[in-house]
């Protein structure tokens, strides 16, 4: 597994081969960004959007968290990292177009499901069991229909994009440039073990392979 050392050799490796190949390129992104997508995605480590999707450096504004998930707008004091980030891409970018990407075997789905860090204290797991709770309606749902196997654990992960992209359209900033077609939303499901990216029909609900 890599470690830090290991980072180092790979940007070495990078800096002799990688960047000079697209020196131009990186020249151009010198200047300033004008990606046409942001994708929401998961922290995990398996799930890499650049790499699923193929891109070059400059295409993608992306934002990373526990479980692909878009808190509501609020407006109450705090640091809403994912919101600023939102709204950066969507009004100062202007991007296009917004991909959520859920993916196959999701701690934090799990742990939504199992509800495993429920009274923990914050830094014991109480921060991840807050950031969660925004499945708990979602869970329910999922629990009467599924139980708790591994179909609920999967049904949860479909839910987790649908509730996102719901949540993206409390943003005034974002149905207001849907409807004058200037934004699009995508839901996207990535599943690890096949490699095969899933797309969301919002019409049906029903996720079916890209």
């Amino acid at each position: 597994m890599t470690d830090f050392s290991g980072l180092i050799e790979g940007y070495r490796r990078f800096k002799a081969n990688g960047w000079k190949q697209q020196r131009e390129r990186w020249t151009q992104l010198a200047s300033g960004q004008n990606p046409r997508l942001m994708v929401i995605a998961c922290s995990d480590s398996r799930v890499d959007p650049t790499i699923i999707f193929d891109t070059s450096p400059g295409e993608i504004f992306m934002v990373r968290n526990i479980a692909n998930m878009v808190p509501p707008f609020e407006t109450t004091a705090g640091r809403h990292g994912v919101s600023a980030a939102l709204e950066f891409a969507v009004t100062q970018l202007e991007v296009p177009e917004i991909v959520v990407l859920g993916h196959q075997s999701c701690g934090g789905c799990a742990a939504a499901l199992t509800r495993r860090f429920e009274n923990a204290e914050k830094g014991q797991g109480g921060f991840i069991a807050d950031w969660m709770s925004m499945l708990d309606e979602a869970r329910d749902k999922v629990v009467a229909e599924h139980g708790h196997g591994e179909e609920a654990v999967r049904a949860l992960e479909w839910e987790a994009v649908k509730v996102s992209i719901a949540n993206l359209r409390t943003f005034p900033c974002v149905p207001i440039r849907e409807q004058k077609g200037r934004l699009k939303i995508h839901g996207a499901y990535f599943a690890v073990a096949d490699g095969i990216l899933h797309l969301l029909d919002e019409e049906t609900g029903a996720f079916s392979p890209a």
